[in-house]
């Protein structure tokens, strides 16, 4: 049932993060891995079936939103999920570069 804003004792921004603000340039993550991600969580934090619940219905359409800033890989095995990451275009070139330094 609507609120009115008036029983609340503040509100705040509805800020979201960019994939390149959320992501490690050379990870890969699944939904629910994201979901912790955009609660402040670790990707491997260990959650409550109805916690993960929301935590998925908040990143799907977070997903579908920022699309053109990412990439997706085929599950690892056959009955796997699927893996999501932020595209290099994506990725400031600072950050990039040392996603590439790291790795080498």
């Amino acid at each position: 049932m609507p609120e009115p804003k008036s029983a609340f004792d503040a509100t705040y921004p509805c800020d979201f993060y960019e994939p390149a603000e959320l992501f490690e340039p050379e990870q890969m993550y699944t939904i629910p891995e994201i979901g912790r991600l955009l609660q402040g969580l670790e990707p491997d934090a260990d959650v409550d079936p109805d916690t993960e619940a929301v935590l998925v219905d908040w990143a799907v359409p977070w997903v579908m939103v920022h699309a053109d800033e990412m990439v997706v890989a085929e599950p690892l095995t056959e009955d796997g999920p699927g893996y999501y990451g932020v595209a290099e275009h994506a990725v400031p070139d600072d950050e990039a570069d040392a996603a590439t330094d790291e790795s080498a």
